[in-house]
């Protein structure tokens, strides 16, 4: 198969629905369990899917990690569960952080974005410049400074504190 797909499956009627969606709320749990700790939130156009995908397992074996790709293929969202061996936290390794800033890149030039549905936070922080600019960025701070001038309101999640 061009895209290394598993089993695609299709629900024939009501049962089958509800049992598909019952297995696809479960795999974050599964993978969990695997070991994948590590999750980055990803969107691209939907035309873009399956060069997301492979472009993921290209760059596992890259920076040696494994990746596990679930979402929302009918928005673009897809979720990217990785899991390295001896790696629980990508902030804790560099070749890993090298990794997810090749994906981010990636996504980026796929027509995409660093967050779908989970925001940013102190995970992707990092990651603001791929695909913002430093023009758009100083926005983002005023914009920032201006609601929250005490910088009292997730003091540190998106912007270092000043």
């Amino acid at each position: 198969m061009q895209y290394e797909a598993g089993d695609i499956l299709f629900a024939d009627d009501t049962q089958q629905k509800e049992e598909l969606w019952r297995m696809r709320r479960r795999v974050a749990e599964a993978v969990k369990i695997a070991g994948y700790s590590i999750e980055e939130d990803t969107v691209v156009p939907r035309a873009e899917l399956p060069a997301l995908i492979q472009g993921v397992k290209e760059l596992g074996k890259e920076y040696n990690f494994h990746g596990v790709c679930y979402g929302h293929a009918g928005d673009g969202n897809l979720h990217i569960r990785i899991k390295k061996a001896g790696t629980e936290n990508s902030g804790d390794d560099l070749e890993l952080i090298a990794g997810i800033r090749a994906l981010f890149e990636l996504v980026y030039r796929l027509g995409g974005t660093i967050s779908g549905e989970h925001g940013i936070g102190l995970v992707q922080k990092r990651y603001l410049n791929v695909v913002f600019n430093e023009t758009q960025l100083n926005l983002m701070r005023q914009i920032k400074k201006a609601f929250d001038p005490n910088n009292i309101l997730n003091a540190g999640k998106i912007f270092d504190i000043e």
